[in-house]
């Protein structure tokens, strides 16, 4: 078993239900943080089912945004949600970023950093394509301060049951994912970077809300459930609702680290 093994990110619909929902919520409140003058050109890294785009479009009156992921079922499903003159869609990598140096106002990604294999890499090429004035900014979810509440309770309940799943725990993969591990992580790229919080909550009515995005296979703990045999899946299911107790609404907290990053050098 690797940690990347049940890394399924395609299926925007299911994505949707899982994750982009929370992501919407966070997105709005990360571009009053960032707080971008109007009429630039972005460039996003890993558009999912577009919720940044989206909200990139109706709250800083962008120039234009080239929206990418490296899906070809993400790129497909936000073309269809986003009909916005100003925004295009193209599949491609986060260390081969489609763009000329020195074309870019803003590089921005939405809990998609921690997934990039080569960090460093893909630092450097939102430095090449960034004119001198230009800022990264981008946010993770706090997978080792149990930031992603639902997460967090699904990997403890799954690691109970199956010892190996731990080595598949967000926090457990990406311990950068700190205030610490970014700046550092930013530093080693030669960008000075600001890191915030921007606290959420995720609300489900009931158990059956909460389990069923984890049915959908798309994202590491649903391509986790994918794996396992009908017996073990119902046997996570009950422990987990067992653990979470009740039968009535589920709420738990969802917090992100918002990151701004500059590269001095490049002012003078």
């Amino acid at each position: 078993m690797t940690q990347t093994e049940f890394d399924a990110w395609s299926a925007g619909q299911s994505y949707e239900h899982y994750m982009g929902r929370w992501s919407r919520k966070i997105a709005t409140r990360f571009i009053d943080w960032v707080d971008p003058p109007a009429d630039l050109a972005w460039l996003e890294i890993g558009c999912g089912t577009g919720a940044l785009t989206a909200a990139i479009l109706a709250q800083t009156s962008p120039k234009s945004i080239l929206s990418t992921d490296q899906s070809n079922d993400f790129v497909a499903h936000a073309k269809t949600e986003i009909k916005d003159d100003r925004a295009t869609f193209q599949v491609a990598g986060a260390t081969a970023l489609p763009c000329p140096d020195d074309s870019v106002d803003v590089v921005t990604s939405g809990l998609v950093f921690n997934f990039i294999p080569d960090t460093h890499t893909a630092l450097a090429e939102m430095r090449r394509v960034l004119r001198p004035e230009g800022m990264a900014a981008f946010y993770v979810w706090d997978y080792p301060g149990g930031g992603m509440g639902f997460i967090d309770a699904f990997w403890k309940a799954a690691t109970e049951i199956d010892p190996n799943a731990a080595d598949l725990d967000e926090s457990a993969r990406f311990p950068f994912c700190q205030p610490e591990g970014l700046t550092e992580h930013c530093a080693k790229a030669g960008a000075d970077a600001t890191v915030s919080a921007i606290e959420e909550e995720t609300q489900f009515p009931n158990f059956d809300a909460f389990w069923h995005p984890f049915t959908l296979g798309t994202g590491p703990a649903p391509g986790y459930v994918q794996s396992l045999s009908h017996h073990r899946r119902q046997q996570l299911k009950g422990h987990l609702a067992t653990k979470l107790e009740g039968p009535g609404a589920i709420s738990m907290p969802a917090r992100a680290w918002a990151v701004k990053a500059h590269w001095p050098a490049r002012y003078s």
